[in-house]
């Protein structure tokens, strides 16, 4: 097949569109969603936040405490951002080993991209012919189109 997909995604959605051939219109194949970003740090996890969260403790032995200013390698939000990229990636990737698509174009938000991009398998990275670093998951696959030819017509 010779279709083209086009995603378009932020951390907290992803629409993948297809379109066989380029004076098609756009068909919606999947819409994906990311709960995790929406939710705060309590309702994420169990143990309280905080280096010196411990020192309240009826169990504190009165040892050295961090760094106030100690900030943990991921958030929770990033982890549930990396964990949203990655399901994206896998989705694309058995997509296009099914042969459902040959050329991909990438429609993401800045910070996601970056996120998202590394995720990708190798075996994509030929097949991305397009990336837009913009945030379209709200409008309509006709409105993406429009926002999509009118990029490609200012480069």
């Amino acid at each position: 097949m010779n279709a083209t997909w086009i995603v378009s995604a932020n951390s907290s959605r992803a629409r993948f569109f297809s379109q066989p051939h380029a004076s098609d219109p756009l068909e919606e194949v999947e819409d994906m969603s990311n709960t995790a970003v929406r939710l705060t740090t309590q309702e994420t996890e169990a143990d309280k936040i905080g280096p010196t969260s411990a020192t309240k403790s009826s169990h504190n032995t009165g040892g050295a405490t961090p760094n106030k200013q100690y900030q943990p390698a991921t958030t929770p939000t990033q982890r549930a951002q990396e964990e949203f990229a990655r399901s994206i990636a896998d989705y694309l990737l058995q997509a296009h080993r099914d042969g459902r698509f040959d050329k991909l174009e990438l429609v993401v938000s800045p910070q996601f991209l970056g996120v998202l991009r590394p995720l990708l398998d190798p075996s994509l990275e030929q097949a991305v012919a397009l990336e837009i670093n913009k945030d379209y998951t709200h409008v309509s696959g006709q409105e993406l189109l429009d926002q999509i030819r009118a990029h490609t017509a200012k480069h």
